[in-house]
């Protein structure tokens, strides 16, 4: 069994951090999403995997290389347009051949991982397990009609949702998807939907089985979504101290990376602090996540994700539910006339107090 991981996308939900870097190298809980998914197709036994990727495909490769570091073989594949998940298999059938394999959302996030739907998969052999979750919003998703164990309907986005049940990130399909590519068409929105390659299986008679996922899954391609993800795996971590602390104190789970070094500081965990971060006379709360090299003076923050090499200082109010962005500089100015002073990239959203 081979893995298709899709790593093409423009993120456009997440901009402006991603007009300057792909979304799946966001970092969770201090971890690139896209390598979640890779960890987890590992843990699967998968270890040939071919990534699709576009307009960012050498920032993904620059970060996975050939996979190796995962235990994994990778090879890329190019997608000159994001036309759509099923487009995306289509391209890769020539890599697939005749092996069945796990289609798997880069930007996607399951708890659990894969391993027992991998397991059900090669024991009962259907033509293509769905994985889905119950959500409150089913208009934003690709949406799953069920009879018992039947898989009757698939409809991508629908305006009226006959069911809250939503696909899940990840598919297994047998090679049999590939006569279901080649015979749909282009949806409204100018895309072949993997929803309808699935309807055409279901339609000619193929065994289509689906599994009601019970632990978490996020699709983190919104910024709520991803700062809940990282609030959900930061309630896992387990405390790690290899920077240097200097009269500060720490209270529940912290994670404090090598050449880190934390004066005066009150640390309320989860956190997780990476390597050569320098912190001063500063307050971190729960659920938030410091990539490398970041400096945080005189400021407080809380249940949000800094990406490395920025720099927070001198503020008069606590940062909270944030996304701050790479090389970055939030900071008190004390400047004449007194005045706001930005320079804010497209998309860009600021909170004033």
């Amino acid at each position: 069994m081979k893995g298709l991981v899709l790593s093409g996308g423009a993120g456009t939900r997440l901009r402006p951090i991603t007009h300057t870097s792909a979304k799946q190298l966001v970092p969770v809980a201090n971890k690139p999403i896209l390598f979640y998914g890779l960890e987890a197709l590992r843990e699967a036994g998968i270890t040939e995997v071919g990534i699709i990727v576009g307009d960012t495909q050498a920032e993904i490769e620059a970060a996975v290389g050939d996979g190796e570091r995962f235990g994994l073989a990778a090879t890329y594949i190019r997608q000159e347009a994001p036309l759509g998940l099923a487009h995306a298999v289509s391209i890769a059938e020539d890599y697939l051949r005749d092996d069945p394999f796990v289609m798997y959302l880069g930007d996607n996030l399951l708890r659990d991982g894969i391993v027992p739907f991998v397991e059900r998969f090669r024991e009962s052999s259907p033509d293509a397990l769905i994985l889905l979750q119950q959500v409150p919003d089913p208009q934003s998703y690709g949406v799953a009609e069920v009879e018992g164990e039947r898989v009757v309907r698939l409809v991508e986005k629908p305006k009226e949702p006959r069911s809250d049940l939503a696909l899940v990130g990840v598919y297994l399909f047998t090679a049999a998807v590939f006569d279901s590519v080649r015979a749909i068409r282009p949806s409204w929105r100018n895309e072949l939907e993997i929803t309808d390659a699935i309807q055409d299986m279901v339609d000619r008679g193929l065994r289509v089985e689906h599994h009601v996922v019970s632990g978490w899954w996020k699709d983190t391609g919104r910024l709520e979504d991803m700062l809940e993800a990282n609030r959900l795996i930061l309630s896992t971590l387990a405390g790690d101290v290899r920077g240097e602390l200097v009269d500060s104190s720490l209270e529940g789970p912290v994670v404090v990376g090598p050449g880190s070094v934390l004066t005066r500081c009150t640390v309320r965990g989860p956190v997780t602090i990476g390597d050569r971060c320098t912190i001063a006379d500063a307050y971190i709360g729960p659920y938030t996540s410091i990539y490398h090299g970041v400096t945080i003076e005189r400021a407080e923050i809380e249940h949000s994700i800094v990406l490395e090499e920025s720099r927070i200082s001198g503020l008069g109010a606590r940062v909270t539910d944030s996304l701050i962005g790479r090389d970055v500089t939030i900071a008190h100015s004390e400047g004449k006339p007194a005045a706001y002073r930005f320079m804010v990239g497209d998309s860009s959203q600021i909170g004033v107090v």
